[in-house]
């Protein structure tokens, strides 16, 4: 409701939030309003399915008892509860959608909208490079008659089907040729030498264009295409396939443009919305420290779908701790060469300027919220972990993930066709007093990582035996600029954990 209210008002449910609420409180300042956003409610229900990374899909919460409840957003982050994390992502994506250019509510309202002939046409370019590129993997470097056999390996062959394969593929073919292949293909058929002509007459590639020809021997068009195209052209390149494809990628999607289909028009724009959207979205997580060159396209992306490494994370937190200035990251601080020689040279770090990529209420909150993950939420093991030589209490905040990676391969109608573990991993993110920070991981990967059923819990648990040590290095009296320990921890199995307490700067 809240979304279609937007749509009305031409801006984005985050959007219209904020100017609801600074109308009706307009001396806001920004803090009061970041604590304001805490505070808005999203449902936790598992129930609904969302269009998201080009398929519908459908997350669980950890806890099942809160799949019934509608919790904010502050409670949400301290509990970790993954569907109003997904809910707030789409609001996000929404957020960022708004502001394509070019790009209005009524475009996905409005079935003759100028754009929409553009988005689409843009979406079976992108579909059609991405079919094309994994079938030319598959058929590359492989001569005719493998390549043919390998394409009717997927195939229930009947006349009708072989009879528009075998046209397509030899479309110049003499009628003696195309019957040597049916009969050699169809080995118990009768086919009399009148049913071959007309089945070679009824089924050229003057009869019938490239979807039809794909409908009736129940193949990829492209894959089709792609088959005949390096049957003729063998040395052919990936690019070269692209240059020659270029009628062919956008005819197969031609139903794609009859308007009578406004759904399937309608979830392919939000396909392709959705993955502009996140190229700024990861334009802007990059500035806080992200690794890695994209991010998954899908609303899963809240709860860890397009992956993290563990000094990353430990650099946002520093920018957290930093009020929001992200400042160069520092293994060496000082030089020293020749030392008591009259050569002596010592190089020593020059002050550095932080740059600002947070604001510091948006860093302030995100602190808050983090104590507060340790004192009422998930990490509640690491409070009181900490105290200092004269007693006193060290402030922690944190917050926890687990991660159960694996890879699953659906069928039509959802049917599971393979389920593999890929790893599995518990992250504890932390930060100690102003000017200590960090993160630690368990991770286990491959299939031995099935046999493991650890939670971040276990990542809390690790800090709090590491205590003892982290205090020692934190009441030095010139902390080093990175303690890093690495712990063995052998049960049954041997699992690696790597531990990084950093001083802020």
């Amino acid at each position: 409701e809240a979304f279609q209210r937007s749509i009305k008002d031409g801006v984005d449910p985050l959007t219209h939030w904020v100017k609801a609420y600074l109308a009706a409180e307009p001396a806001t300042r920004l803090s009061e309003l970041l604590e304001a956003a805490m505070e808005r409610r999203y449902s936790a229900s598992p129930a609904q399915r969302f269009y998201t990374g080009g398929g519908l899909h459908r997350f669980r919460n950890f806890n099942r008892a809160d799949n019934v409840r509608v919790v904010s957003v502050r409670e949400a982050f301290h509990k970790s509860i993954n569907l109003v994390f997904i809910r707030l992502m789409r609001d996000i994506v929404r957020f960022y959608q708004f502001r394509i250019p070019g790009f209005t509510a009524k475009l996905l309202d409005d079935p003759n909208h100028p754009l929409r002939p553009i988005y689409l046409q843009r979406f079976a370019d992108r579909e059609a490079r991405h079919f094309l590129d994994r079938f030319y993997r598959k058929y590359a470097g492989r001569d005719r008659d493998e390549a043919l056999k390998v394409l009717l390996d997927g195939v229930r062959l009947t006349p009708r089907r072989l009879a528009t394969i075998v046209r397509t593929l030899e479309p110049w073919g003499s009628l003696e040729q195309f019957g040597t292949l049916m009969r050699f293909y169809l080995p118990g058929s009768t086919l009399s030498k009148r049913a071959l002509a007309n089945y070679y007459d009824a089924y050229g590639v003057d009869r019938l264009d490239l979807a039809d020809r794909g409908y009736i021997a129940r193949v990829h068009p492209l894959e089709l295409w792609l088959v005949a195209q390096l049957r003729h052209h063998p040395e052919a390149t990936f690019v070269d396939v692209l240059y020659a494809s270029a009628r062919e990628r956008l005819a197969v999607y031609r139903w794609l443009f009859n308007t009578r289909r406004k759904n399937a028009q309608d979830r392919r724009i939000r396909s392709l919305l959705e993955m502009e959207a996140f190229i700024e979205i990861h334009r802007a997580w990059s500035r806080l420290g992200y690794p890695f060159a994209s991010l998954v396209p899908s609303y899963a992306t809240a709860i860890g779908v397009s992956a993290d490494r563990p000094s990353a994370l430990a650099e946002l937190v520093g920018i957290i701790l930093n009020d929001g200035l992200r400042y160069p990251t520092h293994r060496i601080q000082r030089l020293r060469f020749a030392q008591e020689t009259p050569y002596e040279t010592v190089v020593a770090m020059g002050p550095s300027s932080g740059e600002r990529v947070l604001a510091p209420e948006v860093a302030a909150l995100v602190r808050r919220a983090l104590i507060e993950t340790v004192e009422t939420g998930t990490a509640r093991r690491a409070h009181g972990a900490l105290y200092h030589e004269d007693g006193r209490l060290f402030v922690v905040g944190g917050k926890t993930g687990t991660g159960d990676h694996r890879y699953k391969v659906f069928g039509p109608g959802g049917r599971l066709l393979e389920d593999r573990v890929v790893n599995r991993t518990a992250t504890f993110l932390f930060t100690i007093d102003e000017r200590f920070y960090g993160v630690i991981t368990a991770h286990v990967a491959g299939p031995d990582a099935g046999a493991f059923r650890f939670t971040s819990a276990l990542a809390v648990q690790l800090f709090r035996v590491l205590a003892p040590t982290l205090t020692r290095a934190m009441e030095r009296p010139t902390p080093a600029s990175v303690e890093t320990l690495l712990v063995d921890v052998q049960p049954d199995r041997h699992v690696p954990l790597v531990s990084q307490a950093s001083e802020s700067l």
